[in-house]
């Protein structure tokens, strides 16, 4: 069986990568001059189709990996280093500026009624980081279907938070401030830096073995 490390693991590495509360203030720009109605709407209709890709990932993704002739341990350095990358955008502050161009790209091609589909589950959910995130602790606890299970509560449970983030939009705006979410961007980008790390160790561990 799989420990409670190993979840409570997963939980960080899922909610550091899709990042809700830094999701909020972007989801409150994209959805400026709805009514609550309507962001209640499109918030849980991209909490929806972020779910469907991210367990196609989960369940198939190692298929998939398969088909194309790549190891999961190759897949973990380089699904390790995209993690870094993103860690080191949360860092040095380049992560929000790039959502905020995802965002004015979406607004100038006048793709409001599809703010569920782009940009807010891709590329801002359900994005890069986060589907390599699903792939690489699919295999954390040995692939089997019961740990599999465990990792979509754990990822649902995840994208619950983004709902709620969604939802409460303007009030955590309101009172983390830019300050308060500047601090919190760098020490989870600090955090997952270091778990992105592992994964690469990991699998070199093998890859040279």
């Amino acid at each position: 069986m799989f420990s409670e490390d190993l979840i409570i693991s997963a939980f960080v590495t899922l909610f550091v990568t899709i990042d809700p509360i830094g999701l909020a203030p972007i989801f409150l720009g994209l959805t400026d001059g709805m009514t609550s109605s309507e962001r209640r709407s499109v918030s849980i209709r991209a909490v929806i189709i972020s779910l469907c890709l991210m367990t196609l990932f989960l369940f198939a993704g190692r298929t998939i990996l398969d088909t194309l002739g790549i190891t999961i341990q190759a897949f973990r350095v380089a699904g390790g280093l995209l993690l870094f990358f993103i860690a080191f955008e949360m860092v040095f502050g380049d992560r929000q500026k790039r959502k905020q161009e995802s965002t004015e790209q979406a607004l100038t091609k006048d793709q409001i009624a599809n703010l569920a589909v782009f940009p807010l589950s891709l590329p801002l959910i359900a994005g890069p980081g986060a589907i390599s995130a699903i792939i690489l602790l699919s295999s954390s606890g040995g692939g089997s279907w019961e740990w599999r299970i465990m990792l979509f509560v754990v990822m649902l449970a995840v994208l619950v938070l983004v709902l709620f983030a969604f939802i409460a939009a303007e009030y955590i705006d309101k009172y983390m401030g830019e300050t308060g979410r500047m601090i919190l961007t760098r020490l989870l980008g600090v955090l997952l830096a270091a778990l992105s790390v592992q994964f690469v160790v990991d699998g070199l561990k093998v890859l040279w073995s």
